[in-house]
């Protein structure tokens, strides 16, 4: 992290951040993130609307995540809620607000000087205790838009991202 101030740095406690130039340009970076075809293909089957106060879910393998836009500026800026939904029978999590996973994702995507996008990702407000999961549970994933490009880790829990067809 660099050049953050105190406030900056205790918000970070509980987020997951990552930074990358890729040289795609903003608009295909940002149809990757939110036509549902798109996003599915590197995160999970989704029904996403990049309209702000729009709910959408990604069907997880071991329980949906509901959603819901929060911000949203084409090219620009798309931040939404991550709630895991419960399975039938989880008598550990009663209220589907329980789990220390929910949290905030905001995608900040800015045009590079070389029309590129320099692509920001801020996983905001793990409980404490969910880190050393995330981080198990994450190992050895990547994000890449270029299959052909040797592939750089900036999301740690994300899969490979293609963007050819976007």
């Amino acid at each position: 992290m660099t050049g953050q101030s105190h406030a900056d740095s205790e918000a970070a406690l509980d987020a997951i951040e990552f930074e990358c130039d890729l040289p795609e340009p903003p608009e295909k970076v940002w149809r990757a993130l939110t036509v549902p075809e798109l996003l599915a293909a590197w995160m999970m089957p989704n029904d996403i609307r990049p309209e702000i106060g729009s709910r959408f879910a990604f069907a997880g393998p071991d329980a949906a995540i509901e959603c819901e836009i929060i911000d949203a500026e084409p090219e620009r800026l798309l931040r939404y809620s991550w709630r895991e939904r419960p399975q039938p029978g989880d008598a550990a999590r009663q209220n589907p607000l329980d789990s220390p996973l929910d949290s905030i994702v905001t995608f900040t995507l800015a045009r590079t000087v070389s029309s590129g996008t320099h692509l920001r990702i801020v996983h905001d407000g793990f409980a404490r205790k969910a880190m050393p999961a995330v981080a198990v549970v994450s190992t050895g994933c990547r994000l890449s838009f270029d299959a052909n490009r040797s592939r750089k880790p900036i999301a740690a829990n994300t899969p490979r991202l293609l963007l050819r067809a976007a």
